[in-house]
């Protein structure tokens, strides 16, 4: 999705490396977010609620931060990330369900300055994309269904994306245009 926001917008496109804090036995479901900066969002109510300590997140947490290291490698190749201070950014993400992902990606981005955050989502529910409109300067969400049970169920094809997607993606972007975008 973000490449093709970049694409059509002729911006650049950079990538943002996020990993989720899974629960423990249910790596799906979010309980916080690891951020390439170091920075983590965890829902500590969430995590209470569930029955957890944040000391049962720490095996999670060393994986993904060992994940993000990997990925910054392989899709920078030793670049550093690019500066956003005064710049607008729309953060894009396919879809949100307890937002932690979304959450922590942008208190990182909104420590590096912009000038403007927009958050650009597939879909979300509307709790969320209320909770999200106070910490981004705009939201626009495609589909915000009352009845939210998954990301993936409102996608025909949901598949992950690869590494080599990733990368083959990242360096199109990079390359100069060679026609009009319609």
């Amino acid at each position: 999705m973000g490449y093709e926001i970049a694409r059509r917008l002729g911006v650049p496109l950079e990538v943002l490396i996020v990993r989720k804090i899974g629960a423990p036995g249910n790596p799906e479901y979010g309980l916080g977010a690891l951020v390439e900066d170091g920075s983590r969002f965890v829902d500590e109510r969430r995590v209470r609620e569930e029955g957890f300590s944040p000391s049962d997140l720490e095996p999670t947490i060393a994986r993904e931060l060992d994940e993000i290291r990997r990925r910054a490698e392989a899709y920078r190749g030793g670049r550093p990330p690019v500066e956003l201070a005064g710049q607008v950014v729309i953060l894009v993400d396919d879809g949100m369900a307890t937002g932690a992902s979304v959450f922590a990606a942008v208190r990182a981005v909104r420590a590096r300055r912009p000038r403007r955050l927009v958050v650009a989502v597939g879909v979300a529910p509307p709790d969320t994309v209320s909770r999200l409109a106070r910490e981004a300067d705009e939201v626009v969400v495609l589909i915000a269904p009352p009845v939210f049970f998954a990301v993936g169920e409102w996608y025909r094809e949901f598949d992950q994306v690869s590494d080599d997607e990733v990368e083959d993606l990242l360096a199109r972007s990079r390359a100069p245009l060679t026609s009009s975008v319609p």
